[in-house]
């Protein structure tokens, strides 16, 4: 059996190895940063604090949640993420649906779609655009601009494809309508590509901060990775909304630490109840005919 081959056992050990390395670059920065959030002032500016808290207190959670900026770039992602996902799977889903047939000018339709993956409009005729439409300061500059991906949707569309035909037949024969069709038989059917796509465009929106930075005019009206962006960045103690005294008693690094690992909890939480559909999903939608 190939499996048994030297060759194999070679690959295999070398595979693994590489994974758990992969892994650990992964989890070794979370862990350090974990430990960072819990420890305290002192042992953080004397690089005591590695993969575990030194000196334990939960100041800097509570700072950060006392922090009326950052609660509200929160919830500010937090709308921005549901309103992109939602308006995002509905364009995709129903456009996969429409293309997964064959009619007239499905091909030129396709190839203007693709010639968006290679090529933008670049980002002053995008901020142009978003100014002259009035959605500048607005949720909408958020989530209309990324609303569509052509790469999301060649993804559903052909997962649509992988549905049987007859299906959609016999339920023409008993009546129903194309609506009807895709909301009952292939959405139903398309749950692993449903969620990994979502997966994909709920982290996008999550993640996204640059827009953030170029829309919205006022800071408090940032989300969350924009907000993060200029404390990361600008690391001072009045964008943390530190006084005097709390900069004196809590260390910048932790509260930042704190804040980065808050803000990348929704999704760790989320990620376990869809990688089930994972694998299939992006397996499935990636089989081309």
């Amino acid at each position: 059996m190939y499996y048994k081959s030297k060759g194999y056992r070679i690959f295999s050990i070398f595979n693994h190895i590489l994974l758990i390395l992969v892994a650990l670059s992964c989890l070794l920065p979370m862990l350090h940063l974990l430990a960072q959030s819990f420890s305290s002032k002192t042992a953080i500016n004397g690089n005591l604090v590695s993969f575990w808290p030194v000196d334990l207190n939960v100041d800097a959670y509570v700072k950060t949640f006392n922090n009326s900026n950052f609660t509200g770039s929160m919830w500010i992602s937090v709308i921005r993420t549901i309103m992109g996902t939602f308006i995002s799977m509905f364009i995709i889903t129903t456009a996969g649906y429409a293309l997964s047939k064959d009619f007239r000018g499905r091909n030129a339709l396709m190839w203007i779609f693709i010639f968006t993956m290679l090529f933008s409009g670049g980002l002053i005729p995008s901020y142009i655009l978003v100014t002259k439409l009035g959605l500048k300061d607005t949720i909408w500059s958020l989530v209309l601009p990324g609303a569509f991906g052509a790469y999301n949707l060649i993804l559903i569309m052909n997962f649509f494809k992988t549905i049987p035909k007859a299906l959609e037949e016999a339920a023409f024969i008993d009546g129903a309508s194309f609506f009807v069709i895709f909301r009952k038989i292939y959405l139903p059917l398309s749950l692993p590509g449903l969620a990994t796509v979502g997966l994909f465009i709920m982290v996008g929106n999550w993640n996204a901060w640059f827009d953030g930075i170029l829309y919205m005019s006022n800071t408090t009206d940032y989300p969350l990775a924009s907000f993060l962006q200029t404390v990361v960045v600008q690391g001072s103690a009045q964008s943390m909304a530190l006084s005097q005294s709390e900069a004196a008693a809590l260390s910048e690094q932790s509260i930042k630490a704190a804040q980065i690992f808050i803000s990348t909890l929704p999704i760790i939480l989320v990620y376990p109840f869809l990688q089930k559909y994972f694998v299939k999903g992006i397996v499935l939608g990636a089989v081309k005919e």
